[in-house]
């Protein structure tokens, strides 16, 4: 009989499939599979990593709820799922699922498969296909948040028409192309591995579709960069976020993970050694950085929070302006890096 370690395994070179029949509500969104929670609920919060790669930190089957700070495995799934009161009821219900045919996609599923997957190559062929966001509706866009072209330092782009690929939850008229901002998602050595995308109206606004924000590529502890790692660096969610706090501390090397999970994720550059996290306001922030300080402790690099006084270090900027941003973080960073301050 299969031991506990064989099942997990198996389970994991299953994983879509498993996440399919146990947590239905859920998507794929490239490597990764998302949901609300470990019983299903729908939403974002939970992703599965789907496939893993040889040398990566990530194994297929792995789970993170951004909201609660849990983790596990597809055992836990299948308990939580199952209503399961013991283990041995979770292995016999995985050992069926086992038993089964897995099911082949087919030809057209399996081509949708390949564009959501979203591989480095078709990053970097988007990020090649977008110009230079100045003077464009992604400047504009930043604009209407308080926030300066000049700031993001070539990690951002426009592309005047990207492909938008319809949800469930869109119209069933929604155009497949818009304008919109391109972030690079880059390593430490600045090599891109993947794009954010931000889809815009043309008033400037996001565009009106389910999912304004999408990322494709290898996203597991990279990030949007704005200036070379340091001794010294913060780290948050979204774009808009950091570069609100670049408005603040235009010399510090920031990195925006894109989402709390990633947030969590994000490796740490061998120079670093001070990390602040401009965190959210939310359940899902107070995670990342409860994750984010125990990864550092082991890596011995110090993590201080930043905290924003409304949801985010963007909506600071836009209810208080900049110098009630920086008088809101000069208050929470160490003495001997306030001098970045503008």
């Amino acid at each position: 009989m299969d031991s506990i370690s064989d099942i997990v395994v198996r389970l994991a070179d299953n994983a879509e499939a498993v996440c399919r029949r146990y947590l239905p509500n859920g998507r794929r969104e490239g490597r990764y599979w998302l949901v609300g929670d470990i019983r299903g609920t729908p939403g974002r919060s939970l992703y599965v990593l789907l496939s893993g790669e040889s040398g990566a930190r990530g194994r297929a089957g792995k789970w993170t709820d951004a909201a609660s700070g849990e983790h596990g495995d597809l055992l836990d799934i299948i308990a939580a799922s199952c209503d399961h009161a013991s283990m041995r009821d979770t292995l016999t219900e995985a050992r069926r699922f086992l038993s089964l045919p897995m099911p082949l996609p087919d030809s057209a599923a399996l081509r949708a498969r390949k564009v959501r997957q979203g591989t480095e190559a078709a990053a970097r062929r988007l990020w090649a296909a977008s110009k230079t966001a100045e003077g464009t509706l992604a400047s504009a866009y930043l604009a209407s948040r308080g926030l300066g072209i000049e700031s993001a330092a070539g990690s951002l782009r426009y592309h005047p028409r990207c492909y938008y690929r319809a949800s469930r939850d869109d119209a069933a008229n929604v155009p497949s192309a818009w304008p919109a901002m391109i972030a690079a998602v880059t390593d430490d050595l600045g090599v891109v591995v993947g794009v954010h995308r931000t889809w815009l109206a043309p008033s400037g606004g996001k565009a009106p579709v389910a999912d304004p924000r999408r990322a494709l590529g290898h996203l597991l502890g990279h990030g949007v960069r704005f200036g070379a790692a340091g001794e010294v660096m913060a780290a948050g969610e979204g774009i808009e976020t950091i570069l609100s706090l670049r408005e603040a501390l235009p010399e510090m090397p920031m990195i925006a993970g894109l989402s709390a999970a990633h947030l969590a994720a994000i490796e740490f550059p061998e120079s670093l050694r001070r990390l602040y996290v401009a965190r959210d306001r939310d359940p899902a922030g107070a995670a990342a950085l409860a994750t984010l300080g125990a990864r550092a402790a082991s890596a011995g690099v110090a993590v201080l929070p930043l905290d924003p006084r409304h949801g985010d270090f963007n909506e600071d900027l836009m209810a208080v302006g900049i110098m009630g941003l920086v008088v809101g973080v000069r208050e929470q960073l160490a003495p001997e890096d306030r001098g970045l301050l503008t």
